[in-house]
């Protein structure tokens, strides 16, 4: 009954929420956690107030602001993607974050069942989604033998997801073709070899700067006529043919039952990093009829749990 009571009292003072950003306002991200918190009793501008800071595709410009946190000012600290980079030297103020990489090898927390600090959130990293990532690519195509695999080495898990990567193509005799770049600087170059490598498909681990240049990645697959698969469904909504992940915004909204529970005085320290565990399949209908991709042969549309014609 306790938390219900807890809810019937209300909330007796204004929180005050720093959210960080390298996305771009309007923002999905942070409407879903607002959404979140709505339904966890709080109403924005009476009981929370943010405290907005972005800087699209840059987490070296938040750090300068970061650097001036201090606790009273501020109860809560949310950092979205790879923000949280830039949030790694706050250490007297709870954070919450929602990260795509291993927060482990970040530094962020001990461990994910027992984080141990004032870090916790939520990974989208899932070396099981890797191979599975795989496995729906040869699905849709069963003539699949070679597979490049676009990655940057700048992303805490990136070894491990790549491991998971080349185990399952293995499993499922496909050649896998690393081709990794460190950053947005070297992203150009990193197309270029992928578009050298006379593969069959294209791969993108999900990560802050293949999100931020999605809609370059899905034009250049489709240039190179290349089946691309990718980690979430803004990459399809951005042209991308195939992506299999968690849904974010849902993740956003998940993630302020934590701030509630922090803002109410438990300690981030024994919060455990939550996995996503429930997945979607999204696919666009646009750029399997620019490639000449006959769906019909496939079960993939019934499956898909987002269509995008």
């Amino acid at each position: 009954m306790w938390p219900r009571v807890a809810h019937a009292q209300g909330h007796t003072r204004l929180y005050r929420i720093f959210w960080v950003s390298t996305e771009s306002q309007p923002d999905p991200f942070l409407d879903g956690f607002r959404e979140g918190l709505r339904a966890r009793g709080y109403v924005d501008g009476k009981d929370v107030a943010f405290e907005l800071h972005y800087a699209p595709g840059n987490p070296q410009a938040l750090r300068e602001v970061i650097s001036e946190l201090r606790r009273g000012n501020i109860d809560l600290a949310v950092s979205s993607g790879p923000a949280t980079r830039a949030m790694t030297a706050v250490t007297d103020i709870p954070v919450l974050f929602a990260l795509s990489g291993d927060p482990i090898e970040l530094g962020l927390v001990k461990s994910l069942a027992q984080p141990g600090g004032n870090f916790t959130g939520t990974t989208f990293l899932s070396l099981e989604l890797a191979g599975k990532r795989v496995e729906l690519l040869k699905d849709i195509l069963p003539k699949l033998r070679t597979l490049a695999v676009l990655s940057n080495t700048d992303h805490p898990g990136e070894q491990s997801e790549w491991r998971a990567t080349q185990e399952a193509s293995k499993g499922l005799g496909i050649v896998p073709i690393y081709v990794p770049f460190s950053g947005v600087h070297e992203l150009d170059n990193a197309l270029k070899v992928a578009g050298n490598a006379h593969a069959d498909a294209l791969l993108v681990f999900p990560d802050a700067v293949t999100m931020v240049h999605r809609s370059r990645i899905a034009q250049f697959a489709v240039a190179q006529r290349l089946h691309s698969m990718f980690g979430w469904s803004e990459y399809c909504d951005a042209g991308g043919l195939l992506s299999y992940g968690a849904n974010q915004r849902a993740t956003y909204f998940s993630l302020a039952t934590y701030a509630d529970r922090i803002l109410r005085g438990e300690s981030p320290s024994v919060l455990p990093v939550v996995q996503p565990t429930k997945f979607e399949l999204a696919v666009n209908l646009k750029t399997a009829e620019l490639l000449g991709i006959n769906l019909d042969a496939s079960s993939i549309l019934f499956r898909a749990n987002k269509v995008i014609e």
